[in-house]
């Protein structure tokens, strides 16, 4: 019995042991497994760098100061044919943010839900957009000969994976063709295993790697997954020799003048978190829009080359397999009755929408939790935000 007793005392003292040592890998993971809870997500979308691994992105230039010119919100807008108050929209939306441009001057700035101009806000998958715009680079500077080569000429150590016989094109225009569940209300789902890579401290490339299994074959049918996006991270990583984070800092962040304190998350390794892991103030997403919407320009210089602006913002992916109203581009949104107008989105509300007939820029930051949900139009929320944002530019516009 005394025996007994004491290997019991052992296996304990072990397992003491054990959590002690891994308290901070345990505390990240139980703090991502309630991040979206009522009590915590809007704190937690403003403070991702007290959840999980982070990496700064460091830039010595000036920050740019926006012209103003403030003017009132519209009081109602349009939403499916149907007259509806902006501020109860924002309301059921649990808008944190909401920031307009016109003709390069920030025409209104709201922040709600106890936020402020200062919070570094998450992405979410808005971030894909910011890694197509970097490829577009890439492409141009000769470092991607053709979207048309396969990923494994790149990274071959995806050879035997789901993505080997996908051509970059494919994975850009997210019809890679492999099984994954983007379910993010089912905690089983890819897309949270993946969450939980992060949490862990894994490796992000070696999950990608991981995932064999086909839903289709490459090109046949789009379908939106975000480790697409970490595949288009890795191929740029190979072919440029760089990490995104320095790619992006040398290349784009540092010639826009953005704010102190952008950061992405990173796996363990520092791999950026590419497909939605972007943190930043929301004039920062605006500076990104403004520059989007000069066709790639910025104070006299093409940061972006301008033919990859518009390609990359041209609906031209496969049709969706589950008959989503959407065209996609290269990681960008179309609207399908589009006039020029077309946008990035995050899960949770997140939205920069770019109309460049109006020259405007709308960004909007939320914490909805509900928005998978049903919205009140039966259209879905992503539809009704677009009517919104195209109700806002109107106002403006007729005033302007």
């Amino acid at each position: 019995m005394r025996t007994l007793l004491k290997i019991i005392a052992g296996l304990l003292l072990i397992g003491f042991v054990l959590v002690i040592l891994n308290w901070k890998t345990i505390s990240r993971l139980q703090k991502v497994n309630t991040m979206f809870e009522e009590d915590n997500i809007v704190q937690n979308f403003s403070n991702m760098n007290k959840l999980l691994f982070t990496r700064q992105l460091e830039t010595n230039s000036r920050p740019y100061i926006w012209q103003e010119n403030l003017q009132p919100l519209p009081e109602f807008v349009q939403v499916d044919g149907e007259e509806r108050a902006l501020g109860k929209n924002l309301e059921l939306t649990k808008a944190t943010a909401l920031l307009v441009i016109k003709d390069g001057q920030i025409v209104s700035e709201e922040y709600f839900l106890g936020t402020g101009q200062d919070d570094k806000r998450i992405s979410w998958s808005v971030a894909k957009s910011f890694l197509s715009a970097m490829f577009g680079i890439a492409v141009e500077n000769g470092d991607i000969k053709s979207l048309d080569e396969q990923v494994i000429e790149y990274v071959p150590e995806l050879k035997g994976s789901a993505y080997d016989g996908a051509t970059i094109r494919n994975v850009l225009n997210m019809s890679s063709g492999v099984k994954f569940n983007e379910d993010y209300l089912d905690r089983g789902s890819d897309i949270n295993r993946m969450g939980r890579v992060l949490a862990l401290g894994q490796s992000m490339d070696a999950f990608a790697v991981s995932l064999t299994e086909r839903a289709r074959e490459p090109g046949s049918g789009r379908q939106y997954v975000s480790i697409d996006t970490h595949v288009i991270g890795m191929v740029l990583r190979a072919a440029t020799g760089q990490n995104v984070s320095d790619y992006f800092v040398e290349n784009v962040w540092s010639k826009l003048g953005p704010g102190e304190g952008t950061y992405y998350l990173t796996d363990k390794n520092g791999i950026a978190f590419v497909l939605g892991g972007l943190n930043m103030r929301t004039r920062d997403y605006a500076l990104f829009g403004q520059m989007m919407m000069q066709g790639g320009q910025w104070q006299g210089e093409q940061i972006i080359p301008a033919n990859w602006v518009a390609s990359s913002t041209a609906g031209s992916a496969p049709a969706d397999v589950e008959n989503m109203p959407l065209d996609y581009g290269y990681q960008w949104w179309v609207p399908q009755d589009s006039h020029g107008d077309y946008f990035a989105i995050g899960i949770y509300g997140q939205y920069i929408y770019i109309d460049p007939s109006a020259k405007m820029v709308i960004v909007k930051n939320s914490a909805h939790r509900d928005f998978m949900g049903a919205a009140p139009s039966g259209k879905g929320f992503i539809l009704e935000n677009i009517d919104v944002f195209r109700s806002i530019v109107d106002h403006y516009d007729q005033d302007g």
